[in-house]
């Protein structure tokens, strides 16, 4: 369970106690050494040390001589609070992130409606533009508990393409060390070739596009992969976003992951269609998906919310197979995808609204739910673990000691998060009631 038995050198780095989940947020910056009499997930107490971004040790609480602690960081007293792995944001659009303002908020989005919103919207947004509200959304992802997002971005086809990469890449930079930001281009059939090479020049992490919404999907489907495969870049598409599309887009994305023999991550994301298949139909679709290797993200609010518009009983709960996808053994991650934009008016960017989705209307288990935002999603996007073991990433969220299902709702009122061993937020709110006589 440890690393070094060592009882030197002598602790050097000053004892500060997180304190009361009701009392003043006051930690946010701090560099951690170690984080004292915390509860893990699977119940004990117990003692981390953390050494350049990565936990190095963990013993029970009163275990003979502290482990090893550098100095100029704190030792956090996390008396009463509980370990959670940091959650991950694996599919987000920062680009038209907290547009809804801008919209006519009584109308109402199917995904196609909801493009040709966006699509009216893009003339009026600037670079300077995506990166204010991007970053406004990202302070609601970090105080929340996610340390990691994957956005992706449009590259518009009228005026600068270039106008959303580079407020998001510019971005990312600013982050570094504080939340790790992934780029991930959304290029459409109309991209040119040349818009998608430059992205790639400009430094995008992520080869990703919307086969499924192009005349030509296998085409489109086989120009990214191109791309991808001359670069070696993870690719992250677009797959299967409707409940009732006669043709399955992930069957050929896996095929030609498979005849390519790429190596890198290849991810579909969304693949609602999938939870529309009966039995027989989607056994070999998974079989398919498993062999290529294939991460499947599954993004329940703003599906939800696109699909179904025109049924007029049983609608579609517009989720994928999650069920079968878990018990094939292929990564799942979950997410948000959008903020309060054409596609997704409402959201809070809380891993934990995610979770409470996947229990009600995809009837996870809630430790299921926890890993499809945490170490899933970790799992998807290619990271380093996280949880309270040796050697895995510091990145992670106290929260108060209570029921994980609590947690799960979404009803913490207080959350102290790190992201390399270093507390990128600590949010915590009061409460003065009178109820009674």
């Amino acid at each position: 369970m440890t690393t070094d038995t060592s009882t030197s050198p002598a602790r050097l780095a000053p004892t500060v106690a997180v304190g009361a989940p009701g009392g003043p947020a006051h930690l946010a910056g701090t560099a951690v050494a170690a984080i004292l009499g915390v509860r893990l997930p699977d119940g004990a107490l117990a003692d981390l040390t953390l050494t350049d971004g990565w936990i190095t040790d963990v013993r029970p609480v009163g275990a003979a001589g502290p482990a090893p602690r550098p100095d100029g960081a704190a030792v956090l007293d996390a008396s009463g609070w509980r370990f959670v792995p940091a959650a991950s944001e694996p599919h987000a659009h920062l680009d038209k992130a907290l547009t809804a303002p801008r919209m006519d908020p009584g109308a109402g989005n199917d995904l196609v409606s909801a493009v040709a919103s966006w699509r009216e919207l893009l003339p009026t947004v600037t670079s300077a533009d995506v990166h204010e509200r991007a970053l406004a959304a990202v302070h609601r992802y970090a105080a929340n508990g996610i340390t990691t997002i994957r956005s992706h971005v449009d590259m518009p086809a009228e005026g600068d393409p270039m106008r959303g990469v580079d407020a998001l890449l510019a971005l990312r930079e600013e982050l570094s060390g504080r939340i790790a930001l992934q780029v991930c281009i959304l290029a459409g059939s109309e991209t040119p070739d040349w818009a998608v090479a430059e992205a790639v020049a400009r430094g995008v992490d992520v080869i990703g596009g919307c086969p499924h919404l192009s005349p030509d999907p296998h085409f489109e489907t086989s120009r990214m992969l191109d791309v991808a495969e001359r670069h070696g870049l993870p690719v992250d598409l677009h797959t299967d976003e409707q409940t009732d599309a006669p043709e399955l887009d992930i069957v050929d994305l896996a095929e030609q992951v498979q005849a390519r023999g790429l190596t890198q991550r290849v991810t579909a994301s969304h693949c609602v269609r999938l939870g529309s298949l009966p039995p027989e139909r989607l056994a070999p679709v998974l079989e398919v998906v498993a062999r290529a290797g294939l991460g499947v993200v599954t993004l329940p609010i703003t599906n939800l919310y696109l699909q179904g518009w025109d049924a007029t009983h049983l609608a579609p709960r517009g989720l994928t197979a999650m069920r079968a996808l878990l018990d094939a053994g292929i990564p799942l991650a979950a997410g948000a995808d959008n903020l309060r934009d054409p596609f997704n008016p409402a959201g809070r960017a809380d891993p934990f609204e995610t979770t409470a989705l996947l229990m009600t209307a995809g009837h996870l288990r809630a430790e299921e739910a926890l890993a499809a935002v945490t170490t899933g999603a970790r799992t998807v996007l290619g990271l380093p673990q996280v949880g309270a073991a040796v050697g895995h990433a510091a990145d992670l969220m106290l929260v108060p000691d209570g029921d994980l299902g609590d947690l799960l709702a979404g009803t913490p009122d207080a959350r102290v998060v790190l992201h390399g061993g270093r507390v990128v937020a600590d949010t915590r709110m009061n409460r003065s009631l009178d109820l009674f006589h």
